[in-house]
């Protein structure tokens, strides 16, 4: 017998999750007219009696607590419908539509995309009825944002998408205020107890959509985080970012300012900067929009023509910030491990970040970072700092700032079990480009100290340092005058990590 309490004890795989779920429909597959109970009707029992529960987004509650008494109540008086999930979209209301509701639009920004699964209670399957369609409420000023559909045509089986992109109209650009409006969809499905024959059953829903839009931010303002080029495990292995973490050696929670960085988004957002999320490679973006470009963790490689625009969208004044992470082949090789489940040997892809295609990013400046692989603690600009597998700067230009850290040696640690001190380790760098009106590019070493996962001391403040640097031109005295920099290494003479071919 299977108790409540079973089901929410947390469990290694999705046998128990499926009991659960299957408990739930032994429930309420008792009700009076079992012609009516499908899987789409059951979704839409449990969501419509679920008691959402305070304090908790969407995306880790779900719809809220099960209530499988009311959910039988309403399959007892069911009729056969369609329905949305969720039901609404509020950009304002928090924290049930965190993040969404983190940040308002504006015009000029990254449309926010919000998929809505349609629930289909007539039939297993189903069809949309010409198209959905876009009602703004013009005395809530609906007409000030745009909203593009893309939707499954056919419903099968007992369910099909909505996905909904929302942008500010550019008569709104200097607007401020809440605009609302709904999108329209029918769902029309073969009627399979009509007597005649093509019948059909149809049902029209309506989703309510409501935001919060604000004039757009001036360029210092807006910060633009490359998602795209982050990779996680699975489709590869990509190996933990501080490698002293042994219990956790994979790289698998997605690098995303609301996921592992949630506290750092948090924080830029309240000192006032916007920050949006590029899903895609750096040859789609306007970079006349943004101040700082913020690539942290890289796995993925640069196609040419990405770095081709990075360098001419810096000559016309974005910046960029990187926090790199290690890369050693010598390490990735120790770190490999043979996999149970495809009896295979897992070799990285990549280490903590990609350092070999970071380094083809920068080196049009004469920049870049090493394969040595470092960690310990210092204190910097009277801030107590932790470097937890982190890499050195091996090139810099000789007009930049160089900040350097005696740290240990974790690759000679992790390869021969030794312990080694060196001094001088380059690990910050800061430079303004030389074209008229170029932006300014900062790079550091180790990204755990922004990172949720396995933070030990927060370096926010570094953050913040450096954003003022290349949003509005502020060198922190700080860092400037501190007594830890150094002449900027040339690194003529030393190798640049190599990529690791042919293994795996």
């Amino acid at each position: 017998m299977l108790s409540m309490r079973d089901c929410c004890k947390v469990n290694a795989s999705d046998s128990p999750l499926s009991t659960c779920s299957s408990g739930r429909r032994e429930c309420c597959s008792t009700v009076l007219n079992r012609e009516l109970v499908n899987p789409a009707s059951m979704k839409q029992a449990l969501i419509a009696s679920a008691r959402r529960l305070p304090g908790v987004n969407m995306f880790e509650q779900g719809h809220g607590k099960l209530d499988l008494i009311r959910a039988y109540q309403i399959l007892n008086s069911y009729k056969p419908q369609a329905s949305l999930s969720p039901s609404y979209i509020d950009l304002t209301e928090c924290p049930y539509m965190w993040p969404y509701c983190s940040q308002p639009i504006y015009y000029g920004g990254m449309p926010t995309i919000v998929n809505v699964t349609i629930l289909n209670g007539m039939g297993v399957t189903g069809r949309i009825v010409d198209k959905p369609i876009w009602q703004p409420y013009l005395p809530q000023n609906g007409d000030n944002i745009d909203v593009a559909i893309s939707y499954s045509p056919v419903l099968w089986p007992w369910a099909g998408y909505l996905a909904v992109s929302i942008s500010v109209a550019k008569k709104a650009a200097s607007w401020e205020g809440i605009a609302q409006g709904h999108v329209m969809v029918t769902v029309a499905s073969p009627a399979e107890n009509d007597s005649e024959v093509g019948g059909e059953l149809t049902s029209t829903v309506k989703l309510p959509i409501k935001v919060r839009i604000v004039a757009t931010p001036p360029r210092s303002k807006r910060v633009l985080w490359d998602q795209y080029h982050n990779l996680r495990y699975p489709p590869g292995y990509f190996p933990r970012d501080n490698l002293r973490m042994k219990n956790d050696p994979l790289d698998w929670n997605g690098d995303h300012i609301h996921t592992n960085f949630r506290d750092m988004y948090q924080h830029l957002r309240s000192m006032g900067y916007f920050v949006e999320v590029l899903g895609a490679p750096l040859t789609c973006f306007d970079a006349s929009q943004y101040g700082t470009l913020l690539m942290v963790d890289s796995e993925e490689e640069y196609f040419p023509e990405e770095i081709s625009k990075l360098r001419r969208d810096i000559d016309n004044g974005l910046s960029l910030i990187i926090f790199s992470d290690w890369y050693n082949t010598s390490v990735m090789r120790k770190v490999k491990f043979y996999d149970e489940n495809t009896r295979q040997w897992w070799m990285p892809d990549t280490g903590g970040a990609n350092v070999p295609a970071l380094n083809d990013l920068i080196s049009v400046w004469g920049m870049a970072f090493s394969d040595g692989l470092y960690e310990g603690d210092f204190t910097l600009a009277d801030h107590d700092m932790y470097y937890a597998s982190g890499c050195s700067i091996a090139r810099f230009p000789e007009d930049g700032i160089v900040i350097a850290k005696n740290l240990k040696d974790q690759g000679l640690e992790v390869l021969k079990q030794e312990t080694a001190v060196v001094e001088g380790v380059p690990i910050l760098g800061l430079y303004q480009t030389h074209s008229e009106g170029g932006g300014r590019i900062a790079l550091y070493g180790d990204s755990n100290c922004i990172d949720d996962s396995h933070r030990q001391k927060d370096c926010f403040w570094l953050l913040d340092a450096l954003l003022q640097y290349t949003s509005y031109s502020m060198t922190p005295p700080s860092l400037s005058h501190s007594h830890s920099r150094v002449a900027p290494p040339a690194g003529a003479e030393q190798p640049l990590p190599q990529r690791l071919e042919g293994e795996g």
